[in-house]
């Protein structure tokens, strides 16, 4: 039975695939004497085979040597398009961490979406989502994994524009959309490259070609930042940013798998890119360059946000400049226990967020306060997710940053001072955010606020005791250090900057009155980190207003060139046919001999042009 599952934990996507499709006639409207809800049990049924699935052979694979499964998906003549599937441990851990907060986030949803008449092509969405991350987890070849992107390029747009009713929306799921297909047109291009150079796509096959890959500099360099663009614009780093921010118009639900496993699956293409990343210094400087501005940027446009899902879809990107800038110094490990600590914490926050919003009919953080006695599960859901986040002993974030910190304290102590910087912030911004929202008097729009039911308070709970757990887990996997050969001044100094960030978030002044401060310098500040930068608006200058001029160029040659030399021609052909009509005689004579004429010059340009009429003897 064991053989048995683990020769065919390849089949876990299809479980979820499988309910997408079976739900397809309850979403398109095929059935609608039952309602919705036997579509979303369906979802969930197929979920729950999944994630039991890839549970029980996780828990068997630890003793087994990781296997590859070649499959052949199109052969003909010197055309090979196959692609490996990877089943180790990592990969299947992978599947137990989407199938799981999948389920937790469709039972969520069953209470999130309950009076919503589309909840049936919502658990479709869902469905054909979470079947392309758990293809992305356990696929090695990048030809694979470049299609399930695409996929999830497409999941992103359909569910952002859910309500695509609201203009807003629709305005969010294009932006969405066209962001990340940058990345993905300039990662389209590596795939095209390495299936030149390398001969194949796997990812095996690509490690061996990358140890003896004799490129020029700027071949390296070229392909090192293209196939870095596809992840950067799926984990939403600078300067492919601005869609996770607009993708909060989509349900929460939806967004709970965003900010947790998408961008995560970004991240995992990345992790899985190091040796040919390694081929050119200059790609791997890009990755540190672009880490540190993301995570630093972000982390301080959060502390100016005051709608709370846009406060922490930033940090989001924060904390994936911090995976990207792993990466780029040649810390994968580091990175994907960052990236399991992101996301159970980051799932656990956005869903003590959705229940604040569906009870309060509200994300602006200035109308909300003293929910913490009205809604405790929601609370304790978010203290314990914020706690998750940063630096605070004994969590797994702590864990995560002190393995990265204790093995750059002496080789590059910057790195060490990013982390602080990025691990404080978020402590101050979480601070800030739960004095608005459960701290404080209530206000009008929460002195009758409920707690949320159980198909939302069960997920909540769940995710609240596995991210006071994870730290057991980390033990058990042998993720942890020693205690002997633990740096004390680097773990005293993260677990320091958390407690200064939460001091701080704790004592400043918020006043709800206004949104704007009324000093001048604080106001420019507050403008700018709100605005992010501003840089939407340099881009519309920059590269919106070149694309608007060149279009502007080409939409007047295309009216005053090319269509007037067509109707030049068009002219000059009605105004001869005009003109010749009244030579007619009806005489064949003078036809004949009108066609003697036109050959004979035609006869002597073209002799002229080749230069026959030079061997003629006089």
């Amino acid at each position: 039975m064991d053989q048995f599952l683990f020769s065919t934990s390849w089949f876990v996507p299809f479980y979820s695939l499988l309910g997408a499709i079976l739900t397809l006639p309850w979403g398109i409207g095929i059935i609608q004497r039952t309602g919705p809800r036997p579509a979303a049990y369906i979802n969930l049924l197929t979920t729950v085979l999944a994630f039991a699935h890839s549970l029980f052979v996780f828990k068997n694979i630890w003793d087994r040597e990781p296997e590859k499964l070649l499959v052949t998906w199109f052969k003909a003549a010197d055309l090979d398009l196959s692609f490996t599937l990877e089943l180790s441990a990592v990969s299947i851990g992978a599947t137990v961490l989407i199938t799981g907060l999948s389920l937790l986030a469709q039972v969520y949803a069953l209470g999130y979406m309950e009076k919503d008449w589309s909840l049936a092509r919502f658990f479709a969405l869902l469905g054909f989502f979470e079947s392309a991350l758990s293809g992305l987890a356990i696929s090695d070849s990048l030809f694979l994994s470049y299609a399930l992107l695409e996929v999830l390029t497409l999941s992103t747009y359909l569910l952002v524009g859910f309500w695509y009713a609201q203009p807003l929306v629709v305005t969010a799921a294009r932006d969405a959309f066209w962001t990340k297909r940058v990345g993905d047109l300039l990662l389209l291009m590596a795939v095209v490259t390495l299936s030149t150079l390398a001969g194949s796509l796997n990812f095996s096959d690509l490690y061996e070609w990358a140890q003896t890959a004799d490129l020029s500099p700027t071949t390296s360099t070229l392909l090192g930042l293209a196939l870095i663009a596809g992840p950067a614009g799926k984990c939403a780093q600078f300067p492919l940013h601005l869609w996770l921010d607009e993708a909060m118009e989509g349900p929460n639900p939806a967004s709970v798998m965003r900010n947790s496993l998408v961008v995560a699956g970004g991240a995992y293409l990345l992790y899985k890119l190091q040796p040919l990343l390694a081929l050119s210094p200059i790609a791997l400087n890009t990755l540190v360059v672009m880490g540190t501005v993301t995570a630093i940027g972000a982390t301080l446009v959060s502390l100016a946000q005051i709608d709370i899902k846009r406060s922490l879809s930033h940090s989001t990107s924060a904390y994936m400049g911090l995976v990207f800038l792993a990466v780029g110094l040649q810390q994968g490990g580091v990175a994907l226990m960052l990236l399991l600590t992101h996301a159970i914490a980051k799932a656990l926050l956005f869903m003590s967020s959705g229940s604040v919003i569906l009870t309060t009919q509200s994300q602006d953080l200035t109308e909300m306060g003293g929910l913490w006695s009205r809604m405790p599960a929601t609370t304790t859901a978010f203290v314990v997710g914020a706690a998750g986040m940063v630096t605070l002993l004994p969590l797994g974030s702590f864990w995560a940053m002190l393995a990265w910190a204790d093995g750059f304290v002496n080789i590059s102590p910057w790195v060490i001072g990013v982390l602080l910087l990025v691990n404080g912030l978020t402590a101050l911004n979480l601070t800030r955010v739960f004095r608005l929202v459960f701290w404080g008097k209530p206000q009008q729009k929460t002195r009758r606020t409920p707690e949320v039911g159980w198909q939302m308070a069960l997920p909540m709970v769940i995710l609240t005791v596995l991210t006071l757990l994870l730290p057991l887990m980390l033990q058990q996997w042998y993720l942890l250090p020693d205690w002997e050969s633990i740096n004390w001044y680097v773990a005293l100094a993260l677990f320091a900057s958390t407690v200064v960030g939460v001091g701080v978030g704790s004592t400043v002044h918020l006043h709800k009155a206004w949104s704007r401060s009324r000093i001048l310098a604080w106001r420019f500040m507050q403008d700018l980190l709100g605005y992010d930068f501003y840089i939407d608006r340099v881009y519309r200058v920059t590269v919106v207003g070149a694309v608007a001029l060149l279009s502007r160029i080409s939409a007047w040659s295309d009216r005053y060139l090319v269509d007037g030399l067509v109707n030049l021609v068009g002219f000059a052909t009605i105004l001869g046919g005009q003109t010749l009509k009244y030579s007619i005689s009806g005489q064949s004579q003078g036809y004949m001999l009108t066609i003697l004429a036109v050959v004979s010059v035609l006869g002597f340009f073209i002799s002229w042009s080749l230069g026959l009429l030079n061997k003629l003897p006089f």
